[in-house]
């Protein structure tokens, strides 16, 4: 009879308070046996390959360095000591000599001024007349040029008659077997450095080049008789031209043989 009991108050006791709820009534009841999980085998892991470095083909071209639009070509700079030949580079040709133009007439003026009026007082050619002659006669002129400036320059004309006369200060004579040269002038800055010999040397070699011209002739105060004969001027007597008070003496330089090539000068 308590056997009976007992399983009916078990039963009871499982309707009104399920297994979850059980200790509302004081009864603790065991609860079934929970599987063990079993550990999951890890995989055995592969050994990953290395990278192999890259090897260069030999023969393969290397790619320009403009070939990427994030580069900028680039000029390769050398040294004095460096460079190819040896040789400066400039923008402008450090020495330049050239026949004059128009665009040179304000320069060849303001040098042509300050060498004469401070020792003359008169300026050979004025400002139209050098305009003049650089019009008709541009290849009868030279000029010497450093980095783009005039530090020196000559001017003449054509003349075909034996001796300097008034109308040879305003005429060219196209084709004449005489050139007379009205002016040669160096800057200020740029005297006591042998640059006027140097130029009217280059002058004259650069007549003998022109075929129909057989010699120059000029005027001079004596002062610069000198400086012409070590050119290679002969003097010819008194001018027959006449500036004011001033006189002149008319040197001729025959030119004969062919041009040099290069003076031993330097330059």
């Amino acid at each position: 009879m308590n056997f009976l009991c007992t399983g009916i108050s078990s039963c009871f006791y499982e309707d009104v308070c399920p297994s979850g709820q059980a200790e509302c009534a004081g009864i603790q009841l065991a609860s079934p046996p929970q599987p063990q999980p079993q550990p999951q085998p890890q995989p055995q892991q592969q050994p990953q390959p290395q990278p192999q470095p890259r090897r260069a083909s030999p023969a393969a071209p290397m790619a320009p360095a403009c070939a990427s639009p994030f580069l900028k070509p680039f000029a390769l700079r050398y040294s004095e000591a460096s460079s190819p030949r040896g040789r400066r580079r400039h923008t402008l040709p450090a020495s330049e000599f050239r026949n004059l133009t128009l665009e040179d007439a304000i320069s060849v003026f303001e040098i042509e001024r300050e060498a004469f009026i401070s020792v003359s007082g008169e300026c050979p050619l004025h400002m139209d007349e050098v305009r003049h002659f650089l019009e008709l006669c541009p290849d009868l002129s030279l000029g010497w040029f450093e980095e783009g400036r005039l530090v020196a320059f000559v001017i003449g004309s054509g003349w075909d008659k034996d001796k300097l006369s008034q109308d040879a200060m305003t005429i060219h004579v196209p084709g004449g077997s005489t050139v007379h040269i009205h002016v040669l002038a160096v800057h200020h800055r740029c005297r006591q450095q042998g640059k006027g010999p140097i130029i009217l040397w280059r002058y004259l070699q650069y007549l003998r080049c022109l075929p129909a011209v057989k010699r120059a002739v000029l005027m001079c105060e004596d002062f610069l008789i000198p400086f012409y004969q070590k050119a290679g001027f002969k003097e010819r007597g008194p001018s027959d031209i006449a500036v004011g008070s001033l006189t002149f003496t008319e040197m001729e330089h025959v030119l004969g043989g062919g041009a040099y090539l290069r003076r031993n000068s330097g330059i």
